[in-house]
């Protein structure tokens, strides 16, 4: 199989797992908003109605990131011991659980239950899926096959919202129960594809399967395993992966060690890199989107939800593209201007403007995909491509699983506090638009911690990205990354005098002088 081709069969059935990301997040939006759902799962009021109180919708909506968070800690360790596609293919088996508990229990008990397992599935999967996918790609594309992870997850969220859209007006339960039992589908293409695709290499090595490992580069790189390619980027990874051998076996403990590889400069980088791509306030949307816009005055909620994932999806593709092209230093700083004008638009329109006046809601929609837009195409792709090609090999499952359930934490916290800040009742802040002004702030951070902690790391291998740590600094990342490729500084090497502890060689010693002066962002 050629490069190309195996790109795309990498790229679409690996990354396909984030389509349950996305549509596990889309799906619920809309379906607390469905009169079944709120007279299954809601509370009878005096009146004889039902409501979904701010409690329940709550729990309801973030009890899921209990158990990504769960999931994603745990994935680096189902990784290593069973391997990525198998431990892709074990979490999706959890998330079978967790659908068919949201299908059949109609207490708000047993529904939790589903959504917890069914995190558990999305969490695992979430830190795998980037994982396998960096581990596997040629450095000349990696940006391109990580990001469409968070293609699919766009892709996921836009087919929930449609889904959700037809089934809404009907009468029984089949109104959610369709949305939710429909993502045993979705679960059965991925472990089909996964059936498809060969197992990481560079896990095979961990585990001296070297026969195993040169069949599965041969797939990957579309050569025979006697060739030249082959033998060369095998031996490349097995020195590597000799030399992280000779420093002793990695621990939890030495995640925040800082050391000769800023091993705990990294980790803190994927954590907060992750953190603050929930801060930016994204889920707000896509968990609470319909409710927001249908109380801001819009007079079709669900259309509008729908419009913001076309808008999601396209953009996503955008970021795809510029991930290898642009950089991914730029691209985050950007994003992050982008999004926080975009918010603190959104929070001034809010403000200004009463729900009667359509002309300021269209302004408040516009700037709502504006934002999004902006998210799209950097935070929302590049989050996943830094955090699976920035960590040591020894740590590089355990980097993932730590920035991921970092991601779900904060999902979970912003998931839950959300209707007590946003809504008007009693016992919550009534804040409505106000909440933009937040995420604006945690925007302008985000400017300021891309400009401070993210290395440019476009076209190189993930060896190469580990010499780039430890011999250079953040803000010299962009020259330092220009000499590696200029004098194309191969990984074995990288690996022979890493290993040996020797002198770098003398143009890197030379080039790193000259790195040191401050440079302009490209």
């Amino acid at each position: 199989m050629g490069l190309p081709a195996l790109a795309v069969v990498l790229g679409a059935f690996a990354s396909f797992s984030g389509f349950l990301f996305g549509y596990d997040t889309g799906y619920i939006s809309g379906c607390k908003e469905m009169e079944s759902f709120i007279r299954t799962f809601g509370t009878l009021q005096p009146d004889g109605s039902y409501l979904l109180g701010s409690g329940r919708d709550s729990l309801i909506t973030s009890i899921l990131s209990v158990g990504t968070c769960l999931g994603a800690l745990c994935g680096s360790i189902v990784g290593d011991r069973i391997g990525r596609r198998f431990g892709i293919v074990f979490y999706i088996c959890l998330f079978f659980i967790g659908v068919a508990c949201q299908t059949g229990c109609k207490s708000l008990a047993g529904f939790a239950i589903g959504r917890v397992f069914a995190g558990l599935g999305v969490g695992g999967t979430s830190c795998l899926v980037p994982l396998y996918q960096a581990e596997c790609s040629p450095k000349s594309i990696r940006g391109l096959v990580v990001s469409a992870y968070q293609f699919f997850v766009t892709v996921g969220l836009l087919v929930a919202a449609c889904v959700v859209y037809s089934t809404k007006d009907r009468a029984n339960n089949s109104a959610y129960e369709i949305p939710i039992g429909i993502q045993f589908v979705w679960g059965a293409l991925i472990i089909g594809g996964m059936c498809l695709l060969p197992e990481s290499p560079r896990w095979l090595l961990s585990r001296d399967d070297h026969v195993k490992a040169k069949k599965s580069l041969s797939r990957l790189l579309g050569q025979p395993e006697d060739s030249q390619a082959v033998t060369t980027e095998f031996a490349e990874i097995a020195a590597n992966l000799e030399h992280e051998r000779s420093v002793g076996k990695a621990t939890w403990g030495d995640c925040f060690r800082y050391g000769e590889g800023k091993t705990r400069l990294r980790i803190f980088t994927g954590m907060a890199l992750q953190a603050l791509q929930q801060l930016t306030g994204v889920n707000f949307i896509f968990y609470y989107g319909t409710s927001f816009f249908a109380n801001s005055g819009i007079s079709n909620p669900f259309l509008t939800t729908i419009a913001t994932n076309v808008v999601n999806v396209g953009m996503s593709v955008v970021g795809m593209l510029a991930a290898d092209r642009v950089g991914r230093r730029p691209l985050m700083m950007y994003g992050a201007a982008g999004m926080a004008v975009s918010q603190l638009i959104v929070a001034a329109v809010g403000v200004a403007v009463s729900q009667a006046n359509q002309a300021g809601q269209k302004v408040l929609v516009a700037f709502c995909c504006i934002y999004i837009a902006h998210f799209a195409s950097t935070w929302g792709t590049l989050a996943w491509v830094i955090t699976s090609e920035i960590y040591p090999y020894e740590l590089r499952g355990k980097g993932m699983s730590l920035s991921t359930a970092t991601q779900w934490l904060f999902n979970f916290a912003i998931g839950y506090a959300t209707p007590y800040l946003v809504d008007d009742a009693p016992g919550s802040a009534g804040l409505k638009t106000n909440v933009f002004w937040i995420w604006g702030g945690c925007c302008c951070i985000a400017f300021v911690f891309a400009y401070f902690f993210i290395p440019e790391t476009k076209e190189l291998s993930l060896e190469q990205c580990d010499l780039l740590y430890r011999n250079s600094t953040i803000l010299k990342s962009a020259a330092y990354r220009r000499q590696i490729l200029q004098h194309d500084i191969h990984d074995d090497e990288i690996a022979h005098y890493s290993a040996n502890k020797g002198p770098k060689p003398q143009h890197i010693e030379e080039d790193a002088k000259q790195a040191s002066r401050p440079e302009t962002i490209a």
